[in-house]
């Protein structure tokens, strides 16, 4: 008898294929949240693996800090249009308009301005499962967290109150108000992804490759130069070869030196890379216990 094996990634595809729909089936009203990173663009693939040729059963929403690099909200743009889903702006600047998040004096970085901003749309537009794209090695506090993440009336995740998982059984039972965070990708590293991206020819935005960008350092950190960023006493702007392994809020996100023009490139770097994807984020940097309370008060 021919034995059968399969790939791990094809293992991974699978699971996370089966998680789709699993919650399409499980819950009414489930919506995609979507940064314009690889590991959302990464979700919207495997949801066309899972409901192709039919429409998704949810929408995409995108929580919009305002700070974006203009290459991702075109890229955003671009995807939403060829495959003909429905997208939702949650908007962080009219959040702070509304008084729904409020931006405190000094304050540059919009990233904890999500978590009010996202938990108002998930109640306007009762949704009642949200789809996200975190992995368990991005850092610690993900890591705590199951595939089928339970969050209270007000978005807030309870660590020591989570629900077992055995056996790939998944409970979505909810109380009035209630909604599941899901995370099809929890079991994927980062070089799963970049290992999937190049078997399945996934595009992404060019700023994942080596481009020539304006940069200045800051606390050990490239961080691009734009009318968002302020400089300091003594920072300089300076052109150089970089691309960004993590994209988020233009604000926060670091660059690295770097020639990876492919994704073999990118690939290889990831090999020999000693720091975590997430240690590029400025607002993350060496704080697990931040990233819990974040996620505490509705984060992704």
């Amino acid at each position: 008898m021919e034995e059968y094996n399969i790939s791990h990634l094809d293992a991974l595809e699978a699971e996370a294929i089966h998680i789709f729909r699993e919650v399409a089936a499980e819950f009414e009203r489930p919506v995609i949240l979507f940064s314009g990173g690889k590991d959302s663009i990464l979700l919207v693939h495997l949801a066309l693996k899972a409901f192709r040729p039919g429409k998704f059963p949810f929408p995409i929403m995108h929580v919009d800090t305002g700070h974006n690099f203009p290459e991702v909200i075109n890229f955003r743009n671009n995807l939403v249009n060829k495959i003909g889903e429905r997208l939702v702006v949650a908007s962080v600047e009219e959040a702070i308009e509304k008084g729904i998040a409020t931006q405190l004096p000094g304050v540059v970085s919009r990233n904890k301005l999500q978590s009010p901003t996202l938990v108002h749309a998930i109640e306007e537009n009762k949704f009642d499962s949200c789809f996200g794209g975190g992995r368990r090695d991005e850092e610690k506090a993900r890591a705590k967290e199951r595939i089928y993440s339970h969050r209270d009336a007000f978005g807030g995740w309870d660590p020591k109150n989570q629900r077992p998982e055995l056996w790939n059984l998944y409970n979505a039972k909810l109380a009035p108000d209630e909604n599941m965070r899901i995370f099809p990708i929890s079991n994927w590293t980062e070089m799963d992804v970049w290992q999937y991206i190049k078997r399945e020819d996934i595009e992404l935005p060019p700023i994942y490759f080596t481009h020539k960008r304006d940069v200045f350092e800051r606390d050990g950190q490239l961080l691009p130069a734009c009318e968002y960023l302020p400089l300091k006493s003594g920072e300089k702007v300076e052109t150089r070869d970089v691309r960004f392994r993590t994209v988020g809020c233009m604000v926060v996100s670091g660059a690295v030196e770097s020639r990876a023009e492919t994704v073999d490139d990118i690939i290889a770097e990831v090999a020999a890379a000693r720091i975590s994807e997430r240690g590029g984020r400025a607002d993350d940097k060496g704080s697990e216990a931040a990233m819990e309370e974040r996620k505490k008060e509705g984060y992704f």
